[in-house]
């Protein structure tokens, strides 16, 4: 029980700030624009899928990555349950429609990965679909890759403590009670169900073409650095000319907001 709680102690003491993580994800996000606007410059296609286990923190750094950039230029993917009709295409199919085009970054949270996870281990697929599945991916992004498109891979880990800790935060805050689903409340019991399937997945689809980076998030803040670190690094460093912005002072006095008719602001709070 004493080495446990001074794991913990241990754990706490570790986790990163938030005046230090703001500031070191600044860093990282001025980055990030220059890749953005290297990409626009050069019609790469970037494609990055988020997967891991629940509360491991995906939307989380997604929304870190995807803040610091022009909606047009990065695009956040996390498609809904499929329909009837997406039940019976191409399982690969709905996805494709959400590829990157020419300069931009698609960020998957959760991915065609969902067959080898979630459904595979609630029952949501036959055992023959998800063997299909497995023998299908690496081809499948082998394709991806042979087009062009810079394809990464993150699985984000959590230990169930921490997991449990989370779900715990989920159920007691009304903002984020949405996110805890019946499948999330199964999840909490088959905790090495998931870790089967993921070790399972991770053998089959890690490729040299395609393959898989596992960054610990039982530090979330600390996760979402090093991800997105890792990314940066996987990219070239190119910095471009900033544009230069003709920004000359306006003419006369600034003039006030005019309107017509009865219509008016409505009353500020506070």
């Amino acid at each position: 029980m004493g080495q446990k709680n001074g794991r913990k102690a241990k754990d706490k003491a570790d986790r990163i700030g938030r005046a230090d993580y703001q500031a070191r994800l600044e860093e990282l996000q001025v980055e990030l624009n220059r890749l953005a606007r290297w990409l626009q410059h050069t019609g790469k296609r970037v494609l990055v899928l988020v997967e891991g286990r629940d509360t491991a923190g995906k939307g989380g750094v997604i929304s870190a990555i995807a803040d610091a950039l022009p909606p047009r230029w990065c695009r956040t993917v996390a498609l809904a349950r499929p329909s009837e009709r997406e039940g019976t295409q191409w399982y690969f199919q709905r996805y494709v429609a959400h590829l990157p085009a020419a300069g931009e970054i698609v960020l998957f949270d959760r991915s065609w990965y969902n067959r080898a996870g979630v459904e595979t281990v609630m029952g949501y697929c036959t055992p023959e679909q998800t063997e299909a599945f497995l023998r299908q991916v690496p081809v499948f992004e082998q394709l991806l890759v042979d087009d062009g498109i810079l394809l990464f891979k993150y699985w984000l880990t959590v230990d169930q403590a921490l997991q449990e800790e989370r779900f715990g935060e989920r159920l007691s805050d009304p903002l984020k009670r949405w996110k805890l689903s019946p499948v999330d409340l199964q999840a909490r019991t088959r905790y090495e169900d998931y870790g089967r399937a993921r070790d399972r997945m991770l053998e089959a689809t890690h490729t040299p073409h395609a393959p898989w980076t596992l960054v610990s998030f039982n530090d979330q803040r600390r996760g979402r650095l090093t991800l997105i670190r890792h990314l940066l690094d996987q990219l070239p460093d190119v910095s471009l000319p900033e544009p230069v912005v003709d920004f000359p002072l306006l003419p006369g006095k600034p003039k006030r907001e005019r309107f017509l008719g009865p219509l008016r602001p409505i009353r500020s709070v506070g």
